[in-house]
């Protein structure tokens, strides 16, 4: 998957109507994260201490609706490119697609914050940055692995100013 691919996949929507039924669970937190198996991006979302909801880990379980503006936090997938120069194979996980394909979510999101690993090089971080250009939201913070003690503290001190700047504009 290029990264011209996993652009065109996030932004293909595929409607909200068939997605929006009473088996969809909904948030109304300000802070949407996806984590792996490994657990570790919803390792460190748990030492931010504030409320966040989960991307479903399966595909096949019933998409998360948010309900209002949110952050979303996610790790990059892959770390090697099919070439020098392309964008690493599956970068941004299938879950996170599922759920930004739904319309109502992708108009909500107002930042990402990716996690990911160095190991990388200039894949580092990536599906935030894919994500980003894509939604036309800032990157607001990268991290590596389960982040550390300082992320935490920039990551918190960060949303409490994005917050508060978000609240501050005109509708």
């Amino acid at each position: 998957m290029t990264l011209g691919s996993v652009i065109t996949e996030v932004g293909a929507a595929t409607g909200t109507g068939a997605l929006q039924t009473p088996g969809n669970p909904v948030t109304n937190d300000d802070l949407v994260y996806f984590t792996s198996a490994s657990g570790y991006t919803g390792k460190f979302a748990d030492k931010l201490e504030r409320p966040a909801s989960r991307i479903p880990l399966l595909t096949s379980a019933p998409t998360l609706l948010a309900q209002r503006p949110y952050v979303l936090l996610l790790p990059t997938y892959g770390g090697t490119a099919a070439q020098p120069g392309a964008a690493a194979k599956g970068a941004v996980p299938k879950q996170v697609i599922k759920f930004l394909n739904v319309e109502a979510n992708r108009a909500l999101i107002r930042g990402v914050i990716g996690a990911g690993n160095t190991n990388f090089g200039e894949n580092y971080c990536l599906a935030a940055d894919i994500i980003a250009v894509k939604c036309k939201v800032p990157v607001l913070y990268r991290f590596e692995l389960m982040g550390t003690s300082e992320d935490v503290a920039k990551v918190n001190q960060g949303l409490e100013e994005f917050w508060t700047h978000q609240s501050q504009k005109p509708a």
